[in-house]
């Protein structure tokens, strides 16, 4: 087997994509919050600052979510199959609410009417809920296993996906999100929506601890081969304990007032709680419920090692240069939002 640095080419492309999907959930994580506490505001012009919040960055962050898609696909065609084959209704879903999403942004601002705008208040919420939900959803079942077999054909119904792990999944990523989202908003806002948004960070930090707390005693009790990696090299228990410090630390930087500070620990959570999924999986990449020898791998489902080495320069020289975009648009907007009439 060709290697690179002494890893072997599916692994890094496993790598790869693990990377690019962190940064898709830290990135357009918080605007996906930002949408899904949006109702909460009560008055025009705070509904407009917080569109505004995300206004230059939204549709930058999803960039990420084509180069996960792209990876993935790219690196493991085979997980890609199996994948989509067992989550149409959720992966419609998915796209439905991104096209609703993107046209609430747009279209909200071109009419004056209070029941235009309400109407696409609600469809952006709704539509930002209906996404988060989709995806913390299909990492549930991804988690657990999918009944696949030899072939990797999915062999389940089309409504297995509804199942208790999945569905709490499902809500821990949305107050995740909640809370990342609410805690940039207040970083972007100022007076009596900042007064408001610092309440809605609280109880949104409350609403996650909850999920996460009830979903990993779930996990310990009902899904013991997701703490099986941890379990058997103790020395990998410093990611849980991070983790663990990383959201006291957000409580601690609340109570300051240090939002920034806790908008980083927000996203080391994020990232952590990939990396914690992305130890107990690999070699995996989907459980088979059927029988473990039918597991989709970094090698079983993995590209030809040629296609794998063009496709890890390709990432290497375009990966960064997205960074860098991003980087510059965050850069470029920084700073509390101020309304004027180019504004949504």
């Amino acid at each position: 087997m060709e290697t690179f640095l002494g890893i072997d080419y599916s692994t890094w492309w496993f790598l790869v994509v693990g990377a690019t999907f962190t940064g898709y959930a830290i990135l357009d994580g918080f605007d996906l919050g930002a949408g899904a506490i949006h109702l909460f505001f009560n008055k025009e012009e705070s509904r407009r600052i917080a569109l505004n919040a995300i206004g230059p960055v939204w549709d930058g962050n999803e960039v990420w979510l084509v180069i996960g898609g792209g990876t993935l696909f790219a690196g493991f065609p085979k997980v890609y199959a199996a994948v989509f084959s067992a989550f149409y209704i959720p992966f419609m879903l998915f796209l439905m609410a991104l096209i609703f999403r993107a046209i609430s942004i747009e279209f909200r601002s071109k009419e004056p009417m209070l029941w235009w705008r309400k109407m696409w208040d609600v469809s952006y919420c709704i539509s930002s809920i209906v996404v988060t939900l989709s995806l913390g959803v299909v990492l549930g079942n991804v988690l657990i296993g999918l009944p696949i077999d030899k072939a990797g054909n999915y062999m389940g119904s089309t409504f297995d996906f509804l199942n208790p792990y999945a569905l709490m999944v499902g809500v821990t990523t949305l107050a995740l999100f909640m809370m990342h989202g609410a805690i940039y908003l207040v970083m972007k806002t100022e007076k009596r929506l900042y007064t408001k948004l610092t309440i809605i960070v609280k109880n949104s930090t409350i609403f996650f601890v909850i999920s996460v707390l009830l979903l990993s005693f779930y996990t310990l009790l009902y899904v013991p081969h997701l703490s099986l990696r941890i379990k058997e090299n103790p020395w990998l228990f410093f990611i849980p304990v991070t983790m663990v410090l990383a959201v006291a630390n957000i409580a601690r930087r609340i109570t300051q007032q240090r939002y920034r500070q806790a908008f980083l620990s927000s996203a080391v959570v994020i990232s952590l709680l990939l990396i914690l999924i992305a130890v107990e999986l690999y070699p995996n990449l989907v459980l088979s419920s059927l029988d473990e020898k039918y597991n989709l791998t970094v090698l079983n489902a993995a590209s030809s090692t040629k296609s794998l080495k063009i496709m890890l320069i390709v990432a290497a020289i375009g990966v960064p240069l997205v960074g860098i975009y991003t980087g510059f648009v965050y850069k470029t907007f920084k700073g509390k939002v101020k309304l004027d009439e180019m504004s949504y």
